[in-house]
């Protein structure tokens, strides 16, 4: 390309730059007259072209028009509609560059917000895989043009659907499913809901794996609860795929971006696939939460185990436990285990899980983190914390502050909210950070796992 550079500050010019950092987003970091420029699909070393899409006074966006020298952290992307479907952010990004920059984003949330000077942040664990690692994902559905059933993310920073067939992310054995399913809704005639006109029925295809088990989970998101012929179809899709054990629809009238609602009504087979987690059993439905990379998650269990001296004799609580996943295994540890959850399906897939595994020692409550804990009336020898991305509830702080467990392991899939919480929990020296573990839960993309562990400073 030949253009002719422009390198004034607005909205609309080219500007030539050398990128020199990832923000958090995943967003190349350039620098334009002192003022900071985001440009994706680009990374640390590239010299690039961009065209300014939204300038503000001290910052600005752009959109990559040309490389003019690449990075030698750049490689090809393992998908071809990698710089234009949202699901990944640095596909073109080589893996141990990915893991240095998201290794430098837990030290730089911890030193920018935090306040902590040089943070006891360890290497970081890279994840077992870096491609077809996903165990679930939840498309969206649309009807092209020319009336043709799509399925896949959509382009980042729009609702306009990248049409997939299959996806180096998510685990192989779901990409034929994803292909086929789509034709058969085609030819089913089932409406595609319409989010402006607020008409249609399908919404999602869900698809969950036990990546240890291989058993699969089929989940249509309607705004119907019954759909011409689904039953038959159901049976088809049933016979058709032999890891297949469950076909559904979840239940979801309601306008909004949230996924899954609260009624999931099970046509044909089991309302749960099996997967074998930390040497236990687990039963999971197609709604609830459980770690997107199986491996990963399983990595940051073993470190959790060898790190802690258990002497058996411990009371643990976990906070937003989930279905059990941390609270079942390290059960086994210690006297004791609490798990707290505000998702009562969830809460009863755990104390499902604690059955079907003979662990007997847990005992679960329904509710939110900052209603339930000042309320159990318990000392905690040990703290588990796995938040959502927000972080935890001031009032959890508070609570953890009163009650003071000796040791806190607090998992985050978020440095700024880890960074942030972590700050407050370590004010007046009350607890000290003895180390932070970056663990990439998600490869190619610019979202990164940590785990802390904070002791309380007894007088």
């Amino acid at each position: 390309m030949n253009f002719i550079m422009n390198q004034s500050y607005q909205q609309g010019h080219l500007v030539e730059l050398e990128i020199i950092d990832l923000a958090h987003s995943g967003d190349g970091v350039g620098k334009l007259d002192g003022r900071t420029v985001f440009v994706p699909d680009t990374v640390t070393g590239d010299r690039i072209m961009a065209r300014l899409t939204h300038v503000k006074k001290q910052y600005a966006h752009g959109k990559l028009q040309e490389i003019i020298s690449p990075s030698p952290h750049r490689i090809r992307p393992s998908c071809i509609v990698a710089d234009k479907c949202g699901g990944c952010q640095w596909q073109h990004i080589a893996p141990d560059y990915q893991l240095a920059a998201k290794e430098n984003q837990v030290i730089q949330a911890l030193t920018r917000i935090g306040g902590f000077n040089d943070p006891p942040v360890l290497p970081i664990l890279s994840s077992p895989e870096i491609l077809g690692y996903r165990n679930k994902t939840t498309y969206p559905l649309k009807r092209s043009t020319t009336g043709t059933v799509q399925a896949g993310y959509y382009q980042r920073h729009s609702h306009q659907l990248i049409n997939l067939n299959q996806c180096p992310i998510q685990d192989p054995r779901l990409n034929p499913i994803l292909q086929e399913v789509k034709q058969d809704i085609q030819d089913q005639g089932w409406s595609i809901y319409n989010e402006q006109t607020g008409k249609g029925k399908l919404r999602h295809l869900g698809l969950r794996i036990g990546k240890k088990t291989g058993e699969i989970l089929l989940t249509l998101v309607s705004t119907s609860k019954k759909l011409t012929n689904f039953q038959q179809q159901a049976e088809i899709w049933l016979q058709r795929y032999p890891n297949l054990v469950g076909v559904s629809i979840n239940y979801n009238p309601h306008s909004g971006n949230k996924i899954f609602a609260e009624e999931t009504f099970n046509y044909i087979g089991r309302p749960y696939l099996t997967e074998t987690f930390g040497q236990l059993n687990f039963q999971l439905s197609s709604d609830t939460f459980f770690q997107i990379n199986t491996e990963a998650a399983e990595v940051l269990l073993n470190v959790l185990l060898e790190k802690l001296c258990f002497t058996g004799e411990e009371t643990l609580i976990d906070a937003y436990c989930g279905v059990g996943t941390f609270t079942l295994p390290l059960a086994q540890k210690v006297a004791q285990a609490v798990g707290i959850e505000s998702n009562h399906h969830s809460i009863e897939q755990a104390e499902n899980n604690a059955k079907i595994n003979g662990v007997n020692n847990t005992k679960f409550y329904q509710g939110t983190v900052e209603n339930i804990l000042p309320s159990l009336n318990l000392s905690p020898d040990m703290m588990v914390l796995d938040p959502p991305r927000k972080g935890c509830d001031r009032r959890v702080i508070d609570a953890l502050k009163k009650i003071h467990p000796p040791l806190i392991v607090y998992i985050s899939c978020q440095p700024s909210t880890l960074a942030r919480d972590l700050e407050i929990l370590c004010q007046s020296e009350l607890y000290t950070v003895q180390w932070i573990q970056p663990i990439d839960f998600f490869p190619q993309t610019a979202h990164v796992e940590a785990m802390a562990l904070i002791r309380h400073n007894i007088d």
